[in-house]
């Protein structure tokens, strides 16, 4: 019965979700499932992938990242920076209009779409250091020293010190643009009723139901044909937080794709070589992609632990398991192993040093010089992590016990491992780092030792006056080569010194009905779709 309700009442958000209630050619709706829920549509608060996917759909920066993640024109028409690389010159594409809605009815005595200005992009990022917002993107405008409107659709960013990743920055949804608050009725609420320029706006949203997502026929981009998009007439998302029943839902043809790999059901879609199984080659196309987020364990370097304060043993664990065969047993083949640096192969810089291949006779050598230097006949590390990487940990547990390291697992809530690990009290935690934007310096950023936790994300503590000198010179040099050969510096002493444990580079991977069309993917996975369609 339970069943049988949840599927009709899909079929009805489907179906019946027009402005007058009408029915849509179901080849127009896009259906895919967030499990862990949406809890804003406030671009400001786009810090999780459930909201960032949302979010993407309903609004636009002045810039954002194409498929090879350059960063190419979104509102803003182009822009210009100047040589001291202060002062970032942008101006806006004509004919740029909100979603129409009611908010706007009140303070311009009209219920139409309205024209996006400069003083719009200027609220929107001024907006994010409002401390009664308190936005978890306001770090996005630390170095920005002013936003100057110089006309109606031309306005200048002024920056405190030279960054040549800042374009990158501006292509967060954090950055989205949204109508300044006067444009308004009084009452207006954007996190539950959001107005942006995106090629979809918000129909209707019942918390932990569904979301349901209508075609903007204002939206600004067409196609190469000059045809209008999106091509989809809506986006239907409902929020069923069980993956197995998720999968469920996809396998009975009811969600149009599903994101990631869950444990629950990968052995049932996957060989263990990482391709589809026969029963679903038929019927689903699988896409993967490199994802620019490192998996790795991280070492508590000013930790008390004896163990963890030797290099021999730091470099014991990275060279006493078998990367290559925990990620095809364990992953189905499902991302690279981290044969080299913290960096991923997605940046320029990634991929370009010799991390740790497995050796276990090294590894047995340097514990047994451990043991003799320290007098310390049992070297023993604890490693923390949450429960949906516990098979990894048991694995990495097996392996190094027999190179001569006891290790005890243990297991927490991922908050509580958040928790304890930006408060210093985690000798060994499993991590991951995603890129905030396209640079290097984004994962660099974590080893540098004026951003030690709590006050930022160098949790290992690690801490090298040439290490910080690189840096700050790769901040500011304008030369992408020349912070190129900066940060591969940076990464190799990370890697010499053994600070971390590299796991594997990630993948994004895709289950996606063969009747859906366009949908790609890039090195951030971001949900675009756009371009998408579908056939019967």
């Amino acid at each position: 019965m339970k069943k049988g309700f949840l599927l009709l009442l899909l079929a009805l958000i489907v179906v019946r979700c027009a402005d007058s209630g009408e029915a849509i050619d179901e080849t127009t709706v896009f259906r895919y499932n967030e499990h862990a829920n949406i809890t804003s549509l406030d671009p400001a608060f786009s810090k999780d992938q459930r909201n960032i996917w949302a979010c993407n759909l309903i609004y636009n920066g002045l810039v954002k990242l194409d498929q090879n993640l350059e960063v190419v024109p979104d509102l803003a028409e182009n822009w210009h920076v100047s040589e001291d690389g202060l002062l970032y010159h942008f101006e806006l594409k004509d004919s740029l209009y909100f979603h129409e809605n009611i908010a706007f009815a009140k303070a311009e005595n009209a219920t139409s779409a309205l024209e996006v200005s400069a003083a719009d992009v200027k609220y929107s990022l001024e907006r994010l250091t409002d401390p009664t917002v308190a936005s978890p993107g306001s770090w996005i405008m630390s170095n920005v020293d002013s936003i100057s409107v110089v006309s109606e659709n031309e306005l200048i960013i002024k920056l405190k010190n030279p960054f040549p990743a800042f374009l990158g920055l501006l292509t967060m949804k954090y950055c989205s643009v949204i109508p300044r608050p006067e444009r308004l009725d009084a009452d207006y609420d954007q996190r539950s009723n959001p107005i942006g320029t995106g090629p979809f706006y918000m129909k209707r949203w019942e918390e932990n139901v569904k979301l349901v997502l209508r075609r903007n026929d204002l939206y600004h981009e067409v196609d190469d044909e000059g045809k209008a998009l999106p091509y989809l007439e809506a986006v239907a998302i409902t929020f069923k937080n069980d993956k197995q029943s998720e999968f469920l839902e996809f396998a009975q043809g009811n969600l149009d794709f599903i994101n990631a790999l869950d444990p629950s059901y990968k052995d049932e879609l996957l060989t263990t070589q990482g391709e589809l199984k026969p029963a679903y080659a038929t019927r689903v196309q699988m896409i993967k992609a490199p994802f620019l987020n490192t998996e790795y364990l991280g070492l508590q370097l000013d930790s008390n632990t004896p163990e963890l304060q030797s290099e021999k043993i730091r470099k014991a664990i990275n060279l006493g398991f078998d990367r290559k065969q925990m990620i095809k047993y364990l992953r189905n083949n499902i991302g690279t192993p981290a044969n080299s640096g913290f960096i991923p192969a997605g940046l320029p810089a990634g991929g370009k040093v010799q991390g740790y291949e497995y050796d276990p006779t090294k590894a047995r050598q340097l514990v047994s010089e451990y043991v003799s230097e320290s007098g310390n006949p049992n070297p023993q590390i604890t490693i923390s992590t949450n429960a949906n990487y516990l098979d990894l940990c048991e694995y990495i547990q097996k392996e190094l016990e027999k190179v001569g390291i006891q290790v005890e697992v243990e297991v927490m809530p991922p908050s509580t491992l958040r928790q304890a690990r930006s408060a210093g009290q985690l000798d060994v935690f499993r991590s991951s780092w995603i890129a905030d934007y396209p640079d290097a310096e984004n994962y660099l950023s974590l080893f540098y030792s004026k951003n030690f936790s709590p006050n930022g994300p160098n949790y290992t503590h690690f801490s090298d006056p040439q290490f910080d000198a690189y840096y700050e010179n790769a901040l500011t040099n304008p030369d992408p080569k020349e912070r190129e050969a900066l940060y591969i510096k940076m990464d190799s002493m990370i890697i010499d010194k053994a600070a971390i444990v590299p796991l594997y580079y990630d993948q994004s991977v895709r289950f996606i009905s063969k009747n859906v069309h366009g949908l790609e993917t890039n090195g951030i996975n971001i949900l675009d779709l756009t371009r998408v369609y579908k056939t019967n």
